[in-house]
């Protein structure tokens, strides 16, 4: 019951953020992964273990890290925090034993994080390739010969190339 109610929480924030336009700021789902993070720092506190918190500060240093590099370098870098905290939240038990963790939040957070990290991903490949880019070449494509696709294709790589150029 955890996982579906994780997936349909995720689903339902993606929405809401995508409806009111919070999720066009590239800071949004930096700043999703840095709260996620935080998360068994609040449980060790709840839990009344120091010990606990200063375990669990040593792993959120690390995605709150990610998530910076992700703002200032590459979004990819939050999709695979969001992912990887997923990953944690399943072996979290087994590395650490912190006090206050409710018992289905493993699997509750493991789905919101991984259709997060599956939302993000999404809305990043949009931005990277927008449907205007991808439209103007579909002139090319042949529907008797679906040979032309992959000039299609070679065309995109070339300006997403070219606009990585520009950029750095």
């Amino acid at each position: 019951m955890e996982f579906l109610i994780g997936v349909i929480l995720a689903i339902a924030v993606g929405l809401f953020a995508t409806t009111t336009g919070l999720d066009r700021d590239k800071a949004f789902y930096p700043t999703v992964m840095i709260v996620i993070a935080f998360y068994y720092a609040l449980f060790a506190v709840i839990g009344g273990s120091t010990q606990a918190l200063l375990s669990e500060l040593i792993v959120i240093l690390v995605f709150v890290g990610l998530s910076v590099a992700g703002f200032k370098l590459s979004l990819w870098l939050v999709v695979a925090a969001l992912a990887a905290q997923g990953c944690y939240d399943l072996v979290h038990d087994y590395l650490y034993v912190t006090p206050g963790v409710p018992p289905f939040w493993p699997h509750f957070c493991f789905a919101y994080d991984i259709v997060a990290a599956a939302r993000a991903n999404s809305i990043f490949f949009r931005q990277l390739f927008p449907r205007r880019l991808t439209n103007q070449f579909n002139h090319f494509h042949d529907r008797r010969n679906g040979g032309l696709r992959f000039i299609q294709l070679h065309i995109v790589a070339a300006v997403f190339r070219q606009q990585l150029l520009a950029i750095g």
